[in-house]
């Protein structure tokens, strides 16, 4: 099965066609860390992580993960054995914060963009993650709540990400 982002506001997934928002700049197939931008291919996704204190695990295929208080995720390029990786939060590392105070993390799936053998500075933390306002992301994909859970309800762990 196969998500389909063809244009900035629109995903797609079986019959079902979802508004959504991705990076302020567009999408790009020469994605560089902090470029505001989508990267542009085929990837696999990763598990979904979820928030349990503010959202009941989600009804879905994949492997769920609670979010916890030291989880982070390294986009630090002077860290190349754990850019783009989920880490325990230090801070001598630079890293997204996974328990933010808003919501756009209460539930979130990580793209396996610069994944297998990440190379420090092509990118790092794309994910599928949710928006109140559809305001462009730095990178990622985002949707409502909503049809978040949709989309989670009916992708399996081998299903792909197509972004144009």
């Amino acid at each position: 099965m196969t998500i389909f982002v063809k244009n900035k506001h629109t995903l797609h997934i079986d019959e079902f066609k979802f508004r959504c928002c991705i990076g302020k700049k567009g999408s790009t197939k020469n994605k560089k860390e902090r470029d505001k931008k989508t990267p542009k291919g085929t990837f696999k996704i990763e598990n979904l992580y979820y928030r349990r204190d503010r959202i009941n695990k989600p009804e879905t295929f994949l492997k769920c993960i609670e979010i916890k208080n030291d989880m982070g995720w390294c986009d630090d390029v002077n860290f190349p054995t754990k850019y783009n990786r989920r880490i325990k939060i230090s801070k001598k590392i630079k890293h997204e914060i996974l328990m933010r105070k808003d919501n756009k993390y209460d539930l979130f799936i990580p793209i396996k963009y610069n994944y297998k053998k990440p190379v420090p500075g092509l990118g790092s933390c794309i994910f599928i993650h949710l928006t109140n306002n559809y305001k462009p992301t730095v990178g990622c994909i985002a949707l409502k709540k909503k049809d978040f859970l949709i989309l989670a309800k009916i992708i399996k762990k081998n299903s792909k990400i197509k972004i144009f």
